[in-house]
């Protein structure tokens, strides 16, 4: 890398790191919030979506419902799950609306941060991946959008025998332009949502397709149509309205259901299980669909119109719950002595934790070790300055966090310019000396893979509300907007009378 004064670098007051979902409202309140702001959108893809650009698997659908998952400020007039095509478009509009385009340089990915407590900046080296040519940037403050996994690869993992299979191994996250699957036998290895979503829309194409689950799941079958915004419509009722009182109305159950599940567990797995004998006889659903855990404990995917449980009533799908012994020539050899024949399978087992981006981060010349920061709520971490990450929720909608933690860092931006100050760093107080430090997650109670593989990646949380991501959206709706900017966890630095008072 170029490090010479010769490379001259471009500022901004704030660089956004993504252009997808996070990105795009950061740019859009930014815009709304703080006019003037001088600021820059920096993504790897050739253009917006991030997840909804880089999965295009066939069906590929959002499993939140768009009132919650769209933004708060742009109402959404379509069926609550929406498919890729849709979000995609929602998202243009977005940033054609509100002439975001210039702010966004694409095909940029980022390869350094490294933050200068002596000039109070951040400095990124990108390379601009059309021309291989790196250039630099400077900026006051760092708002990481880029998610939590790799974009360029899934995860899979490693069975005996994979090299003598002699069809075709797929991950959804990397599907295949070319991949023909009409008439072909298809095993699909998971059973979350992308399973969920893929199996009813490969089957009409396919021979046959099989789901292989390790273990069953839950799942919420129901018409992908919203009655109350539908009876708002026919009343004529403006969509700005509706989109925030259907809205209001989704979090409200969506809480009754957390709660519920915690509360009523037996109950509502019954609910639950209900739902799926409505589409399948008793011994199909006592077979694979009974899970060993409490509901809620890794997040439920919604089934609309409950196409993946059609699929399987039609013979067009099934499901084996089985282990996988290893690959053969053709199929998968089960612990069972089975053997699944496929022309081609599909591996639907996740995601690989991405930390920050993969970027070399720096503060004051030494590397970050991200695992060995504190953080402050999800969005902050203790030695890190003028930098926030937006980390969503795995029960509610990840939008929902990304616009309350746009809400709070131009609230930040703004208590820093009244203050004078060029820098604000998260640090334990002292009262938080004793604090026992735990993992980010609580994975007693969500526990999906990914997070349990990559634990040891993410800063460490404590047992006091400022120093957890909680998970929780009905707590931090209320939480967020009280934050205290003047408590002894901001330290401000870098002020023009500490500058004037050194000379």
């Amino acid at each position: 890398m170029d490090m010479s004064p010769q490379a001259a670098a471009e500022h901004f007051d704030v660089l956004i790191v993504g252009a997808g979902i996070s990105g795009v409202g950061g740019a859009y309140h930014l815009t709304q919030q703080r006019p003037g702001t001088s600021f820059v959108v920096l993504e790897a893809l050739e253009s917006f979506g991030g997840t909804w650009r880089t999965h295009n698997y066939p069906g590929t659908r959002s499993d939140s419902d768009l009132y919650t998952f769209g933004y708060r400020f742009k109402p959404w007039t379509s069926a609550p799950i929406a498919s890729r095509a849709e979000i995609l478009a929602y998202l243009g509009e977005v940033i054609e609306e509100n002439d975001l385009s210039r702010h966004i340089r694409y095909g940029h990915r980022i390869i350094s941060a490294h933050w200068s407590s002596a000039e109070n900046l951040w400095t990124i080296e990108a390379v601009r991946l059309e021309t291989g040519e790196t250039v630099r940037f400077t900026a006051g403050f760092l708002w990481m959008c880029q998610g939590y996994y790799r974009h360029s690869e899934g995860y899979t993992p490693e069975w005996p025998g994979m090299a003598d299979f002699k069809g075709r191994i797929v991950h959804p996250q990397t599907w295949p332009a070319d991949l023909d699957y009409s008439g072909k036998k298809i095993v699909v290895i998971g059973s979350g949502a992308t399973a969920a979503t893929l199996i009813p829309s490969l089957a009409g194409d396919a021979a046959h397709v099989t789901m292989l689950q390790r273990s069953p799941t839950y799942f919420v079958p129901g018409r992908n149509v919203n009655d109350l915004a539908d009876t708002l419509r026919q009343l004529q009722v403006d969509e700005a309205w509706i989109h925030e009182i259907v809205r209001r109305q989704i979090l409200f159950d969506g809480a009754t259901f957390a709660r519920r599940a915690f509360e009523e567990p037996d109950t509502v797995r019954e609910e639950l299980l209900a739902g799926v004998r409505a589409f399948l006889p008793q011994d199909q659903v006592e077979k694979h669909f009974l899970p060993h855990y409490r509901p809620w404990r890794q997040r439920v995917a919604f089934i609309p119109d409950g196409d993946l449980f059609q699929g399987i009533a039609s013979g067009k799908a099934s499901v084996v719950t089985d282990e996988i012994d290893r690959f053969v020539e053709g199929g998968i050899l089960l612990k069972s002595g089975e053997v699944l024949e496929a022309d081609i399978i599909v591996t639907a087992t996740g995601f690989n934790l991405n930390v920050l981006g993969d970027i070399d981060f720096a503060i004051d010349g030494q590397p970050l070790n991200f695992g060995e920061t504190v953080t402050y709520r999800g969005m902050m971490f203790t030695g890190v300055p003028n930098m926030v990450w937006v980390f969503g929720y795995f029960r509610a909608s990840w939008t929902l966090r990304s616009d309350m933690v746009a809400d709070f860092v131009i609230r930040l931006l703004n208590h820093m310019d009244a203050k004078g100050a060029k820098r604000v760093v998260p640090a334990l107080r002292p009262q938080d000396a004793d604090m026992p430090l735990q993992p980010w997650i609580d994975t007693e109670n969500f526990n999906p893979g990914y997070l349990t593989r990559g634990m040891h990646l993410l800063p460490r949380s404590g047992d006091k509300p400022e120093w957890r991501h909680s998970q929780d959206y009905w707590t931090e709706k209320d939480e967020f907007p009280a934050i205290d900017l003047d408590d002894a966890a901001f330290v401000y630095g870098g002020q023009v009378t500490q500058a004037v008072a050194a000379e």
